[in-house]
């Protein structure tokens, strides 16, 4: 959204010899392509050798589309930290981080709280090694296989969000 950002005093979005880079996800849209280019990838790259942080909002591999998965801003967070040799900080999901700012957000308990999500990884993995109860949605990003090779478990998996407070009512 044009002006969200325009009272942030003293931090340039979009600059050179930078003190941090931050790859956000993709999307169907045109402009991903122009973003995560060569051009600005190799830019980032630079940036990240000539001393600047990488940070990430999340890490995710891919995401679904309505024309089938595809490659999300994971994969390019992995070759920066590659060829920088560096390692990026995660600012979202699966973050311990990320799921404590939400537990505080909503002055929440663990063991008392729900994590519902298609994302195995993201999602699941990410809300158990914090202590959250999690439920899986057959829908999105959900894959059988990955489920059946996962050394975390959810607590439940349903087909629709819709059988959700029915699964918590059972179980």
């Amino acid at each position: 959204m044009p002006g969200i950002l325009d009272d942030l005093d003293g931090i340039q979005l979009v600059g050179m010899n930078v003190d941090a880079v931050l790859v956000g996800g993709a999307d169907e849209g045109e402009e991903t392509g122009r973003i995560f280019s060569y051009l600005n990838l190799n830019r980032a790259f630079h940036e990240l050798q000539a001393g600047a942080d990488l940070y990430s909002l999340h890490k995710n591999r891919w995401w679904q589309t309505a024309d089938g998965p595809r490659l999300d801003g994971g994969a390019f967070v992995a070759a920066l930290e590659y060829a920088a040799d560096t390692e990026a900080e995660i600012l979202g999901k699966p973050s311990p981080a990320y799921f404590h700012a939400a537990l505080e957000a909503l002055d929440a308990h663990p063991e008392l709280t729900w994590m519902i999500g298609d994302d195995l990884e993201g999602d699941i993995v990410g809300a158990n090694s914090n202590g959250i109860n999690t439920i899986l949605v057959r829908t999105g990003k959900f894959r059988p296989d990955e489920v059946e090779r996962s050394r975390l478990q959810p607590d439940g998996i349903v087909s629709s969000i819709a059988q959700v407070p029915e699964w918590l009512d059972a179980h």
